[in-house]
C-alpha cells in the first residue's frame, strides 16, 4: 500500500491486524491480485482521497484465493474453496492484501481448471465490460464497435458481446490482429486516430453502440447511429451529440452482483471467454508491475502474488 502519493516506488510493504468476516461476509487468504489502471490512480493520487499518514492505503479490485473464514449467513461458499472476487476498496483497504473481507455477493469460485492468477484477472474487468453490453443494451443482430481491442476491458466486451449475439467490429494494431480475431470480432479495423471513420466504412449509418476501451471519447461520435449508444469507462461527459446517449460504467454498481459475475464464471469454463496473464510478481515486487503497466502494451493483466 501506499501512505504518500507518488510513482510506483511509493507502494510499500506494512503488517497490519487481520481482518475478520462479519454477517454475509467471506474472509479470503489471498493468492493473487491482479494490477489495473485504477490501481496506480490509487497509487499517484489522481482518483483517491488524501491517505492517512498512520494508515496505508491498499489498492487493488481483483483477487483470487481460498475461503478462510465465513460470517453468518453466508450460503454461497464454505471455507477452503478457492474463490475470486470483486473488492471495493473499504475504508482505505483494497485487494493486495493477505487477507481480505467482501460481501458474499462479491465472491465466486474460480473457473474450474484455472488458476489463481488467472482467475484474479476476471471480477473487476469482466463486470466493467459487462455492464458496459447491459447499459448499451443491443439487441441480438446489432453490430457494436469496441476501441482497445486487445487490452484486457476489450477483450472482454469482444467475448461477452459474442456470447450475446452481437455483431463486433474491432480495432487492432497490425501486432494484435491475431489476438483480436481469435477473441472472435467479425471484423477488424485497424487502430488509431481515424478509427471512427473505419467503422464508418463497414456500418456506413453508423454502428448501434460503441464500447470506448481506448478512451477517445469524442473522436468516435460520428461512428455511431442517431439513438445509437457509447459506453464510456473514464468519466467521460463531453457529449455535444443528443443523438447518442452516453453510458457512464462505473463497476462498482455490480460489485454485488453475483450472478452476473457467476455467469461469467461458465462461460469462462466453457471457452467463450478467455483469460491472459502478463506477468507475475511477488507482494514485495508490486512496485515493477504497476511501472510495467504504466508503460503500456500489456496484453493481458499483471498479478501480485501472496
Amino acid at each position: 500500500g501506499i501512505t504518500d502519493f507518488g510513482g510506483p516506488e511509493a507502494l510499500r510493504v506494512y503488517d497490519v491486524a487481520a481482518p475478520h468476516a462479519g454477517p454475509g461476509e467471506v474472509r479470503i487468504n489471498v493468492r493473487c491480485a491482479a494490477v489495473n489502471p485504477t490501481d496506480t490512480y490509487t497509487r499517484n493520487g489522481s482518483r483517491s482521497g488524501v491517505p492517512h499518514v498512520d494508515s496505508p492505503h491498499v489498492p487493488g479490485m481483483d483477487v483470487a484465493g481460498v475461503v478462510d473464514e465465513v460470517g453468518p449467513g453466508v450460503t454461497t461458499v464454505a471455507v477452503g474453496d478457492d474463490v475470486m472476487a470483486i473488492v471495493v476498496p473499504k475504508e482505505g483497504y483494497g485487494g493486495y492484501s493477505e487477507y481480505l473481507v467482501v460481501p458474499q455477493r462479491s465472491v465466486v469460485h474460480v473457473p474450474a481448471g484455472r488458476t489463481y492468477a488467472e482467475a484474479c484477472t476476471i471480477p473487476m474487468n469482466a463486470l466493467t465490460a459487462r455492464l458496459s453490453l447491459d447499459l448499451l443494451a443491443l439487441r441480438p443482430g446489432s453490430t457494436l464497435a469496441v476501441t482497445g481491442s486487445a487490452g484486457t476491458y476489450g477483450a472482454y466486451v469482444v467475448e461477452l458481446a459474442k456470447a450475446d449475439g452481437l455483431r463486433v467490429i474491432a480495432d487492432s494494431s497490425e501486432a494484435d490482429e491475431s489476438l483480436v480475431r481469435s477473441l472472435g470480432a467479425d471484423v477488424v479495423v485497424r487502430r488509431g486516430p481515424d478509427v471512427a471513420q473505419r467503422f464508418l466504412e463497414q456500418v456506413p449509418g453508423g454502428v448501434d453502440g460503441i464500447a470506448d476501451g481506448s478512451v477517445q471519447n469524442e473522436a468516435l461520435l460520428a461512428a455511431v447511429r442517431p439513438g445509437g449508444g457509447f459506453a464510456t469507462v473514464r468519466g467521460w461527459s463531453g457529449n455535444t451529440n443528443p443523438d447518442v446517449t452516453v453510458h457512464h460504467v462505473w463497476v462498482r454498481e455490480y460489485a454485488q452482483e453475483w450472478e452476473k459475475l457467476d455467469h461469467i464464471r461458465e462461460l469462462v469454463e466453457s471457452g467463450a471467454v478467455s483469460l491472459r496473464v502478463a506477468g507475475r510478481f511477488p507482494a514485495a515486487q508490486a512496485s515493477e508491475a504497476h511501472r510495467l503497466l504504466e508503460r503500456g502494451g500489456a496484453r493481458g493483466r499483471f498479478v501480485i502474488e501472496f
